[in-house]
């Protein structure tokens, strides 16, 4: 029986699709949220992005999969009840949740607005929380999330364009700015351009960055360039194309999770330059000699913080920043997911929860 026509299985209060084993179909399926808590903010959801861990969690690519799990971490959607403790939020707001919706509130990290590396925040979904429940994500109707990991979406900021920045936008605006890429008239270098590379572009140009994109594929460039503004596309296969950028980028954001050369890359940085890699391939190899004669750096980030989050919404809205999405309905995310794998996607696609799942 297709996903489509499947009557939705278990009891609860939220209707959401779920993957019940390691093939990853989603399908349709009722389980229960929590009771709203005197810190909580319960959201309807309108519209959640897909991103990549949408496939490999589903299908227990990282051996801990807990079935039946609902993905999706990228939620934007209306308040519809809040705590009587919550102060930040009311009823009818427009807010987002990401990738996290939990931490301990008191390690250095948290204490820092940095919930993302703490060592007990709990994933958005397919994590048990404090109270021992599993949590699911936003391929559902509504959720309930502690305030704190909630963020507030600018009421003129379409929320099907803010659901992709809860990760594919944070995941490179974070680095960007923990690595001072906002200084304008440096030049910055973005490998593959998907989900995260085009926001990477966007963020760059927004900070007055010259940017270089790197894709295997020709095909992008002339979007590249009429579409996202890029300064210059790389063929990065292309040996004379990259000999002739050679320590010629103060920056360059890694966005690609294939296996890859590093040495080459590294090659095109400045003296002092920093190789940002936030996807995650099987492997790093490169020459120690890479970053010896030349002072360079290679490191790694996560998505962001939660101070950073709200920075990051409140800097697209006022500079109009949005992604490319594709917007589908929740029936068509199992073929979203297979056009995913294909990079058949400009460039995020973001599901329609409002208007298809009822």
């Amino acid at each position: 029986m297709s996903s489509e026509i499947c009557s939705a299985k278990g009891n609860g209060n939220c209707l959401g699709w779920a993957a019940r084993d390691a093939s990853g179909v989603l399908s349709p399926y009722k389980f229960n949220r929590r009771d709203v808590q005197g810190d909580d903010v319960s959201i309807k959801i309108t519209h959640c992005g897909v991103c990549y861990a949408d496939i490999l969690w589903p299908r227990n690519k990282h051996g801990d999969a807990t079935y039946p799990m609902v993905p999706g971490h990228e939620m934007a959607g209306i308040v519809q009840e809040v705590g009587p403790n919550v102060h930040r939020f009311k009823v009818g707001d427009h807010v987002g949740v990401g990738t996290y919706t939990n931490s301990c509130r008191d390690c250095e990290h948290c204490n820092d607005g940095q919930e993302v590396y703490c060592n007990r925040r709990v994933r958005t979904y397919n994590n048990l929380d404090y109270d021992g429940t599993l949590t699911y994500g936003g391929f559902s109707t509504f959720t309930v999330v502690h305030e704190r990991y909630c963020f507030k979406i600018p009421e003129d900021y379409p929320l099907a364009s803010a659901a992709p920045l809860l990760c594919a936008g944070i995941t490179v605006y974070s680095p960007m700015m923990d690595h001072k890429m906002n200084q304008p008239g440096k030049s910055l270098g973005v490998i593959g351009l998907g989900g995260l590379g085009h926001m990477a572009v966007k963020f760059g140009k927004a900070f007055g960055l010259n940017v270089t994109v790197f894709s295997t594929s020709m095909s992008k460039k002339d979007e590249a360039f009429t579409v996202l503004g890029a300064d210059n596309f790389v063929v990065s296969s292309d040996q004379d194309q990259m000999t002739a950028l050679a320590k010629s980028l103060d920056f360059i954001i890694d966005t690609a999770s294939g296996d890859h050369p590093f040495d080459e890359y590294m090659s095109l940085l400045k003296t002092a330059g920093v190789l940002v890699l936030v996807a995650a391939p099987s492997e790093i190899k490169l020459s120690p000699i890479s970053l010896i004669m030349g002072k360079k750096s290679i490191t790694g980030s996560g998505t962001g913080g939660t101070k950073l989050i709200q920075e990051m919404i409140d800097f697209c809205a006022a500079h109009k920043i949005y992604p490319n999405i594709e917007v589908v309905p929740i029936q068509y995310v199992n073929e979203a997911l297979e056009r995913i794998i294909k990079k058949d996607v400009k460039y995020r696609f973001v599901i329609d929860i409002e208007n298809s799942l009822k």
